[in-house]
Formats: structure tokens, C-alpha cells, sequence
């Protein structure tokens, strides 16, 4: 008898079947890319917006910072005039005794009293930034904080500063008495979160700052004349057009 040799038959994948199995791993790797992508540009999102509520509440401490160190003498008042200004060319510019720990006081040494200035320009991206300005007293600004500000905000929808009327009760957004400081300031900083171009947030951070400082009368700047009454000397009669200092 003839005995038939049995032959294994050996299965293959078809072509077909390996452009199929091509098609499904791309549509694979072609999902895990987008979501990865995705959480990506998440994160960037969450990151550029917590950068940027960080940078409003920096700015705002600085504010605050400089507010409640402000002074005024209002025998100088030309040099120590509290001005402010709202709308789309908002600015704020008052003197204030700076603690070193504040933004720049490197740059300047020993010298603690300095304007500052805080004010809106427009950004390079088209939105405008809260810039911060320094000069020391009776001092010209130079040319590197006048052209190199600090930034402290950017994509700056709005800075608004409004001062209480002790005789009205109320806040008002208009500061008329230069030579005098405000009891109560309040600063809003209205920020845009850039980002997302189709959702883009607008955060408003707002605080109240209460100035413990006043303007300094003009009879404290002149020092007590030495032997005036009581003192077992002569008098000693202040020069003509000096404000009368009382002696105790």
C-alpha cells in the first residue's frame, strides 16, 4: 500500500488582513496623540491662568504695600501730591516711605521715599499692562525705569481706584484734593486670562486699603525754637512769615 505523506498546512495572514491590522493601529496611536495633546494644552491653560491670578494679587499687594507706607507734607505739597487718574490712560502717583523688601528698592540704595507710580500702557500683544514707576524725591525719573517699567499685570482689562467721601458716605472714582490723602482706597484689577482663544476668563480682584499716615500740618515742619518762654532763657522769635510753632 502506498502510504500518503500528510503535509502541515501552514496559515498566513492575507494581505488584506495586514492592512486592517495597519488601519486599526493607527487609528490607535492617532487617539492616545490627541488625548495627550489635549491634557497638554490643558495644562497649559490652567498654568498661564494661574500665572496670571498670581501676577494680579502681586500687583495688588504692591499696591497695598505702597499705600499704607504713604506720606504727605503739605508745606511741600508739589512734591508730594497724591493724583489719580481713571479710564483707558488709568494712573496712580503718590509718595511713600518703601520698605526695602519692595519691588526694585535694590536699584535705588538708601533712598526709602520715593514716588511710585503705577499705571496702564499698551502691552506688545495689543492688551494693556499695569506698569510700576520709581523715582526718588525731588529726583528726575531715569531713562531705564521711564522706558523699562516693572510689569505687574498683563492683559489688563481695567485698573480703577476710588477714594471715600467722608462727607458723602460713599466712594468716589475722582480725587480732587491733591495735597491731602484719602482715608480709604479701593483698588480693582480687572485681568483677562489668556489662553484658550474660546474661552477667555476675566478675573476682577479688588481690596480696600485704609492709609494709617495724614498730610503732615505745615506749623509741625518748622523744629521748637530753642529758649522760648518757660525754658530760663531768652526768647527766641521765629523769622517774619514763619508759622508760629506753640511752646510747651
Amino acid at each position: 500500500m502506498k502510504q500518503r505523506s500528510s503535509r502541515r498546512v501552514q496559515g498566513g495572514l492575507t494581505l488584506v488582513e495586514v492592512l486592517i491590522s495597519m488601519a486599526i493601529l493607527s487609528l490607535v496611536v492617532a487617539a492616545i496623540y490627541s488625548s495627550w495633546t489635549a491634557i497638554l494644552r490643558a495644562s497649559k491653560v490652567g498654568l498661564d491662568a494661574a500665572a496670571a491670578a498670581q501676577r494680579s494679587r502681586i500687583a495688588l499687594r504692591a499696591l497695598e504695600d505702597a499705600l499704607a507706607s504713604a506720606q504727605m507734607f503739605t508745606i511741600n505739597a508739589p512734591y508730594y501730591g497724591f493724583v489719580a487718574e481713571n479710564g483707558q490712560d488709568a494712573a496712580l502717583s503718590f509718595v511713600a516711605r518703601l520698605a526695602p523688601s519692595f519691588p526694585r528698592s535694590g536699584r535705588f540704595g538708601d533712598l526709602d521715599v520715593r514716588r511710585v507710580t503705577f499705571a496702564l500702557r499698551p502691552g506688545g500683544s495689543g492688551a494693556n499692562e499695569l506698569v510700576l514707576r520709581q523715582q526718588p524725591l525731588v529726583t528726575e525719573m531715569d531713562e531705564d525705569e521711564r522706558e523699562y517699567p516693572l510689569v505687574l499685570a498683563k492683559d489688563v482689562k481695567e485698573f480703577k481706584t476710588e477714594f471715600w467721601d467722608t462727607q458723602l458716605n460713599d466712594w468716589v472714582d475722582e480725587w480732587r484734593a491733591t495735597n491731602q490723602l484719602p482715608k480709604l482706597v479701593k483698588v480693582t484689577l480687572r485681568v483677562e486670562h489668556s489662553g484658550a482663544r474660546s474661552a477667555r476668563a476675566v478675573e476682577e480682584v479688588a481690596r480696600i486699603v485704609a492709609l494709617p499716615a495724614a498730610g503732615v500740618p505745615a506749623a509741625f515742619h518748622v523744629p521748637m525754637l530753642p529758649g522760648g518762654p518757660g525754658a530760663g532763657g531768652p526768647t527766641v522769635r521765629p523769622p517774619p512769615g514763619a508759622p508760629v510753632v506753640p511752646q510747651p
